[in-house]
């Protein structure tokens, strides 16, 4: 019986690879958004002489929303990976190996998750505050939708902070001697 039962601990634990196609498949969903940024700078570019200010700083105001969504895939990417699947201990002498790699736990990976999404939020309620007065204005029950899920989002945050903080306590800052 003990023997079934390792033979199914060690199946459990294999199947964390499964997570790996995940992983490569947000690998690609960087790659699309690069196409996204490429196709937002181009438009940019190509009205520069016809371009409104607004128009301008929509277009701009995209970028970082691409941004953002990049960067916290990477976030995911890295960090769940480290997480679940497996170490890159391979990497650990890397001279770009960012800071944060292996050090971001579940709780950290989730404040990161909650953040970010509040900052996507932001700027695209900026984005659409930006376009009001023009044909592609939200009306203004979409407008009370998006300030009220933006609201959501960042109570959400703030309490999931405070919840995280409750839980874990106060951890003092690593540089603290």
């Amino acid at each position: 019986m003990k023997q079934i039962e390792s033979l199914f601990e060690r199946f459990l634990f294999t199947s964390r690879w499964l997570l790996a196609p995940v992983y490569l498949a947000l690998v690609v969903a960087l790659g699309v958004l690069l196409v996204k940024a490429g196709k937002i700078t181009w438009g940019l570019l190509a009205n520069i002489m016809t371009a409104t200010d607004d128009d301008i700083i929509i277009g701009v105001l995209s970028l970082v929303d691409v941004s953002l969504i990049m960067n916290l895939l990477i976030i995911i990417i890295f960090s769940g990976y480290e997480t679940f699947v497996s170490k890159m201990e391979d990497l650990h002498g890397h001279a770009d190996r960012p800071d944060w790699m292996g050090h971001i736990g579940f709780s950290d990976l989730k404040l990161k998750l909650i953040g970010s999404i509040v900052a996507i939020s932001g700027v695209d309620l900026l984005k659409s505050y930006m376009a009001l007065g023009t044909p592609y204005a939200p009306t203004n029950q979409e407008m009370a939708w998006m300030v009220g899920i933006h609201v959501t989002f960042v109570i959400s945050g703030v309490l999931y902070a405070l919840t995280d903080r409750l839980t874990h306590g106060v951890k003092p800052p690593k540089n603290a001697k």
